[in-house]
């Protein structure tokens, strides 16, 4: 008699992204809050972080990704587009608001940090996009492409144009808008403030104020559940 075997199942891949993203956010090493070089040569220095008592969690010009008509609960997140952890929690955000937008606002922050030579950078190019409505575009793009141009010592603000150029950007506000040090100080505020709020890497969280200790997908899942009950 012939016996058949079952052969295993292939492995999930959405398992192991969120396997992947876990392990990522368990060894985020703490960071200072000022990035590399990106605004050093021939700049002012960036300014001191705010007082706690000054600092805001939320601006009016933060960045709001989603509009609940009835807001339930806020979650903030300071990220770095150069931060392999912030791409990979990406998927799982990106799922959470498909989920709870209606309810949360999410709130996007900036904070590149000193170790990552580009993320500067492409807080530029994102903000800059940003003035002329991508802002969220431009936010996937890098974070989608962050493979090809993550971790180089060279400058990568030509390939950040040549994305603004494919999303139709109009190139010669784009550029003034890089140059700009309106849009600077847009960013340094956001470090100033993740800095002050005791933010020391990436992603960082905030749910209704209190920054959030995960140690799960199951238990992000669930504090944001009871948050926009």
């Amino acid at each position: 008699m012939t016996r058949t075997t079952t052969a295993p199942a292939p492995p999930d891949p959405a398992k192991k992204i969120r396997l992947v993203l876990w392990i990522l956010l368990g060894v985020i090493v703490a960071a200072g809050v000022i990035w590399y070089a990106v605004f050093t040569a021939a700049k002012p220095a960036p300014p001191a972080a705010q007082p706690v008592a000054d600092a805001q969690l939320v601006r009016e010009d933060s960045h709001r990704v989603t509009t609940p008509t009835t807001e339930k609960a806020q979650l903030v997140e300071f990220l770095d587009f150069e931060c392999e952890s912030c791409r990979a929690a990406q998927p799982l955000v990106e799922d959470l608001k498909k989920e709870f937008g209606d309810r949360i606002t999410f709130v996007n922050r900036y904070f590149p940090l000193p170790g990552h030579r580009n993320s500067g950078t492409a807080a530029l190019a994102v903000e800059a996009a940003a003035q002329q409505g991508k802002y969220e575009q431009m936010y996937t793009k890098m974070f989608d492409t962050q493979p090809q141009w993550g971790e180089k010592q060279d400058s990568q603000a030509p390939q950040f144009r040549t994305y603004a150029q494919e999303l139709g950007l109009d190139l010669v506000k784009y550029d003034a808008a890089v140059a700009d040090e309106k849009t600077i100080d847009r960013i340094r505020k956001d470090v100033a403030d993740g800095k002050a709020l005791g933010v020391t890497g990436t992603p960082t969280f905030f749910l209704n104020g209190q920054q959030l200790t995960l140690s799960t997908e199951a238990d992000f899942r669930q504090k944001l559940n009871d948050a926009a009950k």
